[in-house]
């Protein structure tokens, strides 16, 4: 028998060196795994878009797929969850795209640290520059009896609920119900008018494979002030879009022609004219690999060109390029706040914006437009962190120059302005708009409409920034507020400069020749209450068309029955299949006429 031999030599505790064993053709599985990487690498490009520029975080997420693609694919193509033998060979073979993956982490570490408001708060709060010493009086212009109806009186949410109305024309084009507004209005200066604009969405995927070849064929137009909504055909359709799919996706095409650029979201803006053009600002990070967002140019999109052509161009050329003038927006609301709290809460330093909050102040909740010296400034109230119910001033924004001014004001914040307003209609239960700024008599004075469940506008606010608690008014129309609002100035002791008897809106004078007056008897007659008022529906006879009238409006609506003969009075609707429609006036007929047949 031959003796037991016991090796010694390994010593304890040594780590059993693994075997590894190839598969069966493993250069050809590594080859295939590599062609499966370059396959995900094509189609998460295609997909996600990331910017060929280390300052995309999105780009070290694609990078990340496409490595880990390979390990799938070679754990795929060795079985190893079946044959569990080649599991140390698979293991061999990840061992380099685990280091790629560790040096993704690592450069994203490195770069958020350097990004880091704590070491960089001097960076973050020196983004913006703003003049300090803004006089609201002599810089704001004064509203006028005569400019006072120019004042825009919708927000984004009701204009979007007006934009809907102007689709029933794409009836005259063969297109209706093919398309749908698309969720961003862009609030501009169209030839000296507050104007919203939007472009137009498919209405389901099927309909994008029905109209994919005809493209948009115009876009929505609504006058802020006037509350007139339009549909604009274009003379070439539209084809490129946020709202398009594959090549004619914009953000595909701002990839494919400009691969290292990094962009903010794209602004669908006018010429003077009112040629569509896509705005679509190229951001950088400057502070460090991942901080300190900022605008340094923008591409230029014609959407009605079918090979989409653009042109680039940078901030100062946009400031002293007379033919680019026309620009409004290139830097969004969100990101000009952002730099403005980075500026409040930093200036001081990091420590001192959650210690000692010396001199930090940010920017209240919320955003309005104010237009001056024919460009869009955004208008935001400023307060002390210590305090969210006043205002210490109110900042604007040029959004094409980035030119920043604050005016010191102490008063309400919007948020206490909107909820005087509701609480003195509070029976109705209307809601308030987002206060506009406006200069009254150089009063600082918000404005904003009081609108009802359905989004429209019912009453008109006017409330005194400094004594919200004492000067208060709301009017059933523009030019009624601004009367009761002189009358509640001068009873203050305040002399202002505006006689309310040349008081008009002449802005907002309807079409003459969309006013109708109607004569026939009541078919029908149905009511219902809405934001506590009573509101009647009234049918003619011969007609389908119902038309309302609130009972705070008319009396005489109460005491009416079937039977009874009335004249209406109402501005006929721009969609001809609407079946409600609102009446101006409302009064018994003092004579025997022919019905006609309701609209």
């Amino acid at each position: 028998m031959d003796p037991i031999k016991v090796d010694f030599s390994r010593k304890s505790g040594a780590k059993k060196k693994e075997i590894v064993i190839p598969p069966e053709r493993a250069v050809l599985k590594i080859i295939l795994s590599l062609l499966g990487s370059a396959a995900t690498a094509f189609i998460a490009y295609y997909f996600m878009l990331p910017a060929l520029n280390f300052k995309d975080t999105q780009l070290y997420l694609y990078i990340g797929i496409v490595i880990v693609s390979f390990v799938i694919f070679m754990a795929m193509l060795t079985r190893v969850t079946a044959k569990p033998e080649y599991a140390p060979y698979l293991k061999k073979a990840s061992r380099v795209p685990g280091i790629l993956i560790g040096l993704l982490l690592l450069t994203v570490l490195i770069g958020g640290i350097s990004s880091w408001v704590v070491f960089r708060a001097a960076s973050y709060s020196n983004l913006i520059t703003v003049n300090d010493k803004g006089n609201f009086q002599k810089e704001i212009e004064k509203q006028s009896a005569e400019t006072y109806g120019g004042i825009p009186r919708l927000d984004e949410d009701a204009a979007a609920r007006l934009s809907t109305r102007a689709l029933s024309k794409l009836q005259e084009f063969g297109k209706v119900s093919q398309y749908t507004v698309y969720p961003q209005y862009t609030q501009i200066n169209y030839k000296n008018e507050p104007v919203r604009v939007a472009s137009l969405q498919y209405a389901s995927i099927i309909k994008w494979f029905t109209n994919r070849k005809d493209g948009f064929p115009g876009y929505i137009k609504i006058n802020m002030a006037t509350q007139k909504t339009d549909f604009v055909k274009t003379e070439k359709a539209i084809r490129f879009s946020p709202a398009e799919h594959f090549g004619h996706l914009l953000k595909r095409y701002l990839r494919f022609n400009y691969p290292s650029y990094l962009f903010g979201t794209p602004v669908f803006e006018l010429d003077e004219g009112g040629n569509p053009y896509w705005i679509c600002p190229r951001i950088d990070k400057t502070i460090g690999l991942f901080g300190g967002t900022d605008v340094v140019g923008f591409v230029l999109m014609d959407p009605t060109d079918p090979a989409g052509k653009s042109e680039y161009y940078t901030t100062e050329q946009l400031k002293t390029d007379a033919k680019l003038k026309w620009i409004d927006r290139l830097y969004s609301s969100e990101l000009l706040i952002e730099q403005y709290n980075y500026r409040g809460k930093y200036n001081g330093g990091f420590w001192n914006s959650i210690l000692g909050q010396k001199n930090v102040y940010v920017t209240t909740n919320g955003h309005s437009y104010v237009a001056k010296d024919d460009d869009v400034f955004m208008y935001t109230g400023v307060t002390s962190v210590t305090s969210d119910q006043s205002i210490i001033g109110f900042v604007l924004v040029n959004q094409r120059t980035k030119a920043a001014t604050f005016y010191q004001v102490a008063g309400a914040t919007e948020a206490t302005a909107m909820e005087t307003a509701q609480g003195m209609v509070q029976d109705l239960g209307y809601t308030a708009s987002f206060p506009l700024l406006v200069n009254v008599s150089d009063q600082p004075t918000y404005f904003m409409a009081l609108k009802d469940s359905e989004q429209v506008n019912q009453k008109f606010a006017m409330i005194h920034v400094e004594k919200y608690n004492t000067i208060k008014v709301v009017g059933e129309s523009l030019p009624n507020c601004l009367e009761l609002y002189i009358k509640a100035l001068e009873n203050a002791g305040i002399k202002t400069d505006i006689d309310p008897e040349d008081i008009n809106d002449n802005d907002n004078t309807p079409d003459t020749d969309k006013i109708e007056t109607l004569t026939g008897v009541i078919a029908d007659i149905r009511t219902a209450v809405i934001a506590g008022d009573s509101n009647y529906y009234f049918q003619l006879a011969g007609g389908q068309t119902y038309y309302q009238i609130a009972a705070s409006k008319s009396k005489i609506a109460i005491i009416l029955s079937k039977g009874d003969k009335v004249t209406l009075t109402f501005k006929k609707p721009d969609d001809a299949n609407t079946l409600i429609v609102s009446l101006e006036t409302l009064a018994f007929a003092a004579a025997a006429e022919t019905t006609t047949a309701a609209p």
